[in-house]
């Protein structure tokens, strides 16, 4: 079994490799990446591995993009810090959704389930269907299509918000708000992590678990010690934006394309 790992912290990613080595050693890692581009640069230029391993929170981004418009399937365990993901990564075809720090009895059991998964869907006379289905489409590739509006309701009323009129979106209680450039406030459907694989990446920017921005809507940005930065928007978000050291260069990166 070839494994693809995608994980950008060197000891947790030593440490899966190693629970992975005592509890399934027939299985190979076949290859590793640290960021989103990584991930997307290993995974054309090698065929699809059998299950693949993935961190939700990398450097540059969410792996759960890898899954946007069909441009990678594939059974998938996701291993992360951070639970408010698990709707989105059972709809990127996840065979499990784990929990760090994982400890060899649960992905014992993740990759059991895997092995049930395959028995069940991928027979072995099903090989060159598997094998069909992995090739990349001859068709000319769309460009993705993102959100062009959210629902926002206050009190009674709803309302239509074109994105091209919402500054940021912010997590407040586990509930979803979308804050417009005029500075009206405005309860959402749905949590960040559902509404952030549907935002143009280049407009918009997750800087924490409770906000997502638009690049029009930064003033200006410092430095806040530790590696962190300290955003200014406009209009102001509830309470300080800071961006953490492990995301602060891709920040920079995004805001400069």
């Amino acid at each position: 079994m070839r494994l693809f790992i995608a994980e950008d912290e060197a000891p947790a990613r030593a440490r899966l490799i190693e629970s992975i080595a005592r509890v399934a050693p027939g299985a190979q890692v076949a290859g590793t990446a640290t960021s989103l581009r990584e991930a997307r640069a290993w995974l054309a230029a090698h065929p699809a591995p059998d299950l693949m391993l993935l961190d939700i929170q990398l450097a540059d981004g969410l792996s759960l993009e890898l899954f946007q418009n069909g441009s990678v399937s594939g059974p998938t365990i996701f291993v992360t810090a951070f639970d408010e993901f698990v709707l989105a990564a059972f709809q990127a075809q996840a065979v499990d959704y784990l929990l760090k720090p994982v400890d060899d009895t649960r992905l014992a059991l993740a990759f059991e389930r895997h092995a049930r998964w395959r028995r069940h869907f991928a027979p072995a006379d099903a090989a060159p269907l598997l094998a069909s289905l992995r090739a990349p489409a001859q068709s000319t590739p769309q460009a993705p299509r993102y959100r062009q509006r959210i629902i926002g309701h206050q009190g009674a009323q709803s309302f239509a918000l074109a994105m091209t009129d919402v500054a940021c979106l912010v997590s407040v209680d586990k509930l979803g708000h979308a804050i417009t450039f005029d500075g009206q406030r405005y309860l959402i459907d749905g949590t960040l992590a559902e509404a952030e694989p549907t935002l143009d990446p280049d407009r918009y920017f997750r800087v924490s678990r409770q906000v997502i921005v638009a690049a029009s809507a930064i003033v200006r940005f410092r430095a806040a010690g530790k590696g962190r930065l300290l955003l200014d928007l406009r209009p102001a978000a509830i309470g300080e934006v800071v961006v953490s050291q492990e995301r602060a260069a891709a920040f920079r990166d995004w805001l400069a394309r």
